[in-house]
């Protein structure tokens, strides 16, 4: 897209204008000549400044059109750092052939903090004359900077290579001057496929970015039925963040999907700052949340798991891949060895992680030989489990108003009526898009719920995707495994929600947990629920079937036992999916 004056130019003319933005710029070269060359022939055509911005990549980032006398400069510096020159240079011409750089060019150059500001004098023919450019030197006094100039070069002997050592110079000292920026709080620009910038997906990658701890200035949405393989954003849409990054000092883009690596390099490439995508930033929230040691190690797990197939997009060193003359080497070396170091962290780790299990599930056999039940709490992240386990338990777990305020898996007793007990278990929350390298780490701690007695469902429903939330949480128990359990749901917070028209789930219960608002209802459910998992069953258990019977010892509550010439007679309570087991190892 070009910007600027384009009244009165034809769309033919402006089309072939835009296959500038498509001229390639190698690291090393300050202006192409062909990208110069078309410069000047458009100046020449329309007799007007035209103006082009370089990224420190090469990117052509905006092309626009000005007048006769003057051509405007959008905002579109890309401060990597606040201490550090923008990262972008801006050329432009100026018809007449007069190369010299006005004071306007030049305190365009101190405002924006540009990598250079430099001028081409077009002849009335539409031919490149000269070249003159200006770069900022040490910081003066109130805020100026002093300027060095070079040139004017002609337009067939410009020194590419030393214009661009130029910048980095100027960068060093400017860098070296200037104190560190005193500001810890990143900026982000959050970005998604989505069809407004209030899409449910849109605004909860808003608050996770938050809950890690970034400032969200602007939410993007592009609607667009599938990504784009290389960018998933397209590079119209990342031309126009990147403007964005510059003029708004933005830090961080966060993506509402999974990227390649090969897509954050494109985008990185194109914006012109740090690209993270919706698993790596939950994956650096659980990070931030991990207490247990097992937390910690589910954590690293899953980070590895995310970071093998991306190794070859993590820097220069780690991406000289595929074959023939120039890349061979040490740096296909160091590749492999990365892979082979970060393989060998993924198999320590899901040792470890074994450990642990085989230590829970132990824990878990003693609990179900002393008939203890387990209740488990599940919901989508921030739908206020941990204070209902607080309010039913006495509990004192940490409860904020951020996602994944909970990571680790907290285990209270509980008092129920008619003089029960059961085991109520805090877990992770759920969300949409959860990242499979999760799902997979913490299967373990997920196992808490696979393993319980009855699931309990906790929603928000005063939130305004509650529905959308409902259906999240109950496809990830079907993904876990655990879509055939016994599940009561409990509507939390109804004391804040519009609950008119409302049609609630069959046997749902509604409450608040930080009022106390039907709590006891909910208890009494949770009895009924748990009674309601055994029955009592009475067998004869041939002697040759002893796994039949230890199973009901194991997994059951044993009543009676008698001896017989045929067997054992037991009696015994047994829920509906345990007497399925017991009886397949009988007919067995």
């Amino acid at each position: 897209m070009i910007n600027g004056n384009t009244q009165g130019i034809r769309q033919a003319l402006l089309a072939q204008m835009e296959a500038m933005q498509e001229i390639e710029c190698d690291r090393d070269v300050f202006l192409p000549e062909a990208l110069m060359q078309e410069m000047a022939r458009f100046t020449g055509l329309l007799n007007r400044e035209i103006s082009v911005y370089l990224s420190r990549s090469g990117s052509v980032l905006d092309v626009t059109i000005g007048d006769a006398d003057t051509v405007g400069l959008p905002e579109v510096h890309r401060r990597r750092s606040l201490a550090r020159l923008s990262g972008v240079r801006c050329i432009h011409t100026h018809p007449g052939g007069d190369s010299t750089l006005s004071d306007v060019d030049l305190q365009s150059l101190q405002r924006l903090k540009l990598d250079a500001m430099a001028a081409i004098g077009v002849t009335a023919e539409g031919r490149a004359r000269a070249l003159s450019v200006a770069f900022l030197d040490e910081p003066g006094r109130e805020g100026q900077y002093k300027l060095l100039l070079a040139g004017p070069f002609p337009a067939n002997r410009v020194p590419q290579a030393g214009l661009m050592q130029q910048i980095e110079e100027a960068d060093a000292r400017i860098s070296a001057a200037l104190p560190p920026p005193q500001r810890t709080v990143e900026r982000a620009i959050v970005v998604g496929l989505c069809e407004s910038e209030d899409a449910p997906s849109l605004l909860e990658l808003a608050r996770l970015a938050d809950t890690a701890g970034a400032q969200v200035v602007y939410r993007l949405f592009q609607n667009r039925s599938r990504a784009e393989s290389a960018t998933y954003i397209g590079s119209g849409k990342a031309q126009e963040i990147s403007l964005l990054v510059g003029s708004a000092d933005i830090d961080l883009v966060i993506v509402d999907d999974e990227l390649t690596g090969a897509q954050v390099r494109n985008l990185e490439e194109i914006v012109g700052c740090r690209v993270v995508d919706r698993t790596a930033l939950i994956l650096d929230i659980f990070a931030q949340r991990a207490t247990t040691r097992e937390g910690k190690l589910q954590v690293e797990l899953a980070q590895m798991q995310y970071q093998l197939p991306r190794l070859t997009g993590l820097g220069v060193a780690l991406s000289r891949l595929g074959g023939g003359i120039g890349t061979r080497g040490p740096g296909e070396t160091r590749l492999e060895v990365d892979r082979r170091r970060v393989r060998k962290r993924i198999d320590d780790l899901e040792g470890q992680l074994a450990e642990l299990k085989r230590q829970r599930d132990m824990r878990r056999a003693r609990r179900e030989k002393q008939d203890k039940t387990v209740v488990a709490l599940v919901g989508y992240t921030n739908a206020g489990k941990s204070t209902l386990l607080n309010a039913l338990s006495g509990a004192s777990v940490l409860v904020e108003d951020k996602l994944f305020a909970t990571l680790d898996p907290v285990m209270r007793a509980v008092s129920l009526p008619e003089n029960r007990e059961c085991l109520l278990v805090d877990t992770v929350g759920f969300i949409r898009k959860l990242p499979h390298q999760l799902v997979e780490a913490f299967h373990s701690t997920l196992e808490e719920a696979l393993c319980a007695d009855l699931i309990v469902v906790v929603s928000d429903v005063s939130s305004p995707f509650y529905h959308q939330q409902r259906e999240t949480v109950f496809a990830v128990l079907d993904q876990l495994g655990a879509g055939d359990k016994p599940v009561l749901e409990a509507l939390n917070k109804a004391d804040k929600a519009n609950l008119e028209g409302m049609i609630e789930p069959p046997g749902a219960v509604l409450i608040s947990a930080r009022t106390g608002e039907g709590l006891e209802t909910l208890l009494s459910e949770i009895a009924r629920r748990v009674a309601a998992l055994r029955h009592p069953v009475e067998l004869l258990v041939p002697y040759e079937k002893g796994a039949a019977l230890s199973l009901i010892h194991e997994k059951g509550q044993v009543l009676s036992e008698e001896y017989g010439a045929e067997g054992t007679n037991v009696t015994c309570l047994l829920d509906a999916a345990l007497h399925r087991r017991v009886l397949k190892l009988l007919e067995g």
